[in-house]
């Protein structure tokens, strides 16, 4: 691995840092768009084969055109379909994520469990599936898409905060059960990125603020944000694609903080 050049703050980063995953498979979650996209990219790039796993059906097949990879489409939160993915792979890249706000006692029950079996349980039953042949492989790369929110909270956002709380312990828990196996679990934690998530929410804050969308990435998103600008997704898929290189392979259980200073204040 090798690193050609500086990067300027806010730009594409897919060229810098270049590693080989020539021979590797990577499964994608919530690759048809932001975080998950620019992972299946980056990790297409680096030569992995990814199979490109989606609830939408255009949006996937768009990537896998875009990437040389394998459309997947498919609801998470359906267990049957995901307990029956073919998960013959090296790599899972959990990024699939949903949000819903309101305060608790407002909060749809069942909303509530739906966010919890895309973004928890889902990811459970596509790691402990892949498991088997990392371990038999003697390698693999386990890497979960969490968020600021998986160790700090926001009111409003239970079922997304406890769902990132709980992907963070599950990843723990990988790390520890893979470690004599050759397999690294960890998080990334990323504050907000510029993705068609979070662009919704900025719509939405804007109108209800009576502020124009550039005023409320700084004075209501990012207010406990030392950086004021959002991450872009290119940013966090070199995090990704740079935990499934060699030069990663002491790092696991960790969660790696990409929150511009958030955390720190």
């Amino acid at each position: 691995m090798t690193i050609t050049e500086p990067r300027r703050p806010g730009s594409a980063v897919s060229d810098v840092v270049h590693l080989d995953l020539a021979g590797h498979t990577a499964v994608v979650t919530g690759a048809g768009s932001g975080i998950g996209r620019a992972a299946a990219v980056r990790l297409a790039a680096a030569g992995a084969r990814v199979l490109v796993v989606d609830v939408n059906t255009e949006a996937v097949a768009m990537v896998a055109s875009e990437t040389g990879g394998v459309p997947v489409p498919l609801d998470l939160s359906d267990a049957s379909a995901v307990d029956h993915l073919d998960l013959d792979c090296s790599i899972v890249v959990n990024c699939a994520g949903i949000q819903f706000v309101a305060p608790i006692p407002e909060f749809p029950a069942d909303r509530f469990a739906y966010i919890q079996k895309v973004m928890v349980e889902a990811p459970f039953r596509l790691v402990r599936r892949a498991l088997p042949g990392m371990y038999a492989a003697g390698w693999g790369r386990v890497v979960n898409i969490s968020s600021v929110h998986g160790v700090l909270a926001s009111p409003f956002k239970s079922a997304y905060v406890a769902a990132k709380h709980g992907l963070e312990g599950l990843s723990k828990v990988v790390a520890l059960e893979g470690a004599a196996h050759g397999v690294t679990a960890n998080c990334i934690n990323p504050g907000y990125v510029r993705t068609p998530l979070v662009e919704g929410q900025i719509a939405q804050q804007s109108a209800a603020h009576g502020i124009p969308e550039s005023e409320v990435i700084e004075k209501v998103l990012l207010t406990r944000s030392a950086m004021k600008r959002l991450i872009e997704p290119e940013e966090v898929a070199e995090l990704i694609a740079y935990l499934c290189s060699p030069a990663a392979d002491f790092i696991t259980g960790a969660s790696i903080m990409l929150d511009g200073g958030w955390s720190a204040s």
